[in-house]
């Protein structure tokens, strides 16, 4: 049930099976479609938006309200969620994403070295410090790195501070001030061989143990399923193994990873852990996720929290 201006209305004394914090006008239909697999599933569904949350965390402190199950799309944003974050982490049964893997997950730094230590190909990479912690730098040799290579923080998504073609070490310093807190990962690029007419380049949804395959045009960004044929046919499985591999390691029930396939044979893990993910639906927008992948995400999380909580 919702109000007139579109914000749960909640019920006095009310427990809820799952709560949503939401505040991307562009998660709208993912909503939509949230809500319907809910109720296939016989689940109550409370959001929690910019607009009710000043209701909604005096109700939750005095128990008028409370939930089972959590899943945060709102407080890497908005601080002004992370009381409820924390409210979910001492009472919730459970969490989709739970806020302290997700913040682990989205260091760059730190899931190199988890993939290095597993065994999983990543690019050649230098870490930095922050520039805070250390200014001035010792001699790097920047010669394995290839003719162009890539400057990222270890923290941030959509490319936000990347610096792609990079060549000189003076790139390099002012790329770190511009993140002065944070540290910097120097890697190589990776040039994908082709399959047919394709790039090797792929993007893989993993959700509750289920995964979504996809061809990546790393220029539109637009996502093409790959069919179970073409991963037969050009033996791809190992994007599945290395895609739970990654699972196993960050402890997410939902994101996405970019691999590539090189001429080499090698499957390199290009972009590590994404989260959170973008899935708007791909009729209203070209990059966005296949409506029918979407469907069957959002039918996934529901099941997974049908069993357990």
């Amino acid at each position: 049930m919702t109000e007139a201006n579109g914000s749960p209305k909640m019920k006095a004394m009310s427990t809820y099976d799952l709560c949503l914090a939401w505040n991307w006008k562009h998660d709208g239909d993912l909503v939509g479609l949230l809500e319907m697999a809910c109720r296939s599933h016989g689940l109550s569904l409370l959001q929690a938006t910019p607009s009710n949350l000043e209701e909604l965390l005096p109700a939750l402190a005095s128990q008028q309200i409370t939930f089972r199950a959590f899943w945060d799309r709102a407080s890497d944003a908005d601080v002004r969620f992370m009381p409820l974050v924390q409210w979910a982490r001492e009472h919730a049964a459970f969490r989709l994403n739970p806020y302290e893997r997700a913040s682990r997950a989205w260091d760059k730094a730190v899931m190199h070295l988890a993939f290095i230590g597993a065994g999983l190909q990543t690019p050649y990479t230098i870490i930095l410090p922050p520039c805070e912690e250390q200014p001035l730098l010792p001699p790097i040799d920047l010669g394995p790195l290839g003719g162009g290579f890539a400057i990222k923080p270890a923290h941030g998504g959509g490319g936000e501070g990347v610096v792609l073609g990079a060549t000189s070490l003076s790139q390099v310093l002012a790329a770190r001030q511009e993140h002065p807190a944070d540290k910097y990962l120097l890697q190589a690029c990776v040039s994908p061989t082709h399959l047919g007419s394709r790039p090797a380049w792929f993007r893989i949804i993993y959700c509750a143990g289920r995964m979504y395959p996809c061809w990546w045009d790393t220029l539109t960004h637009v996502y093409t399923p790959l069919t179970p044929a073409e991963e037969r046919g050009y033996t791809l499985s190992p994007l599945r193994e290395i895609t739970t591999s990654i699972a196993h390691l960050c402890g997410l029930d939902l994101f996405s990873t970019e691999i590539a396939l090189t001429p080499e044979g090698l499957f390199v893990i290009v972009d590590y852990v994404n989260d959170q993910i973008d899935l708007r639906l791909q009729s209203k927008a070209s990059d966005g996720v296949p409506d029918d992948m979407v469907q069957d995400i959002v039918e996934g999380l529901a099941a997974l929290v049908t069993a357990q909580i």
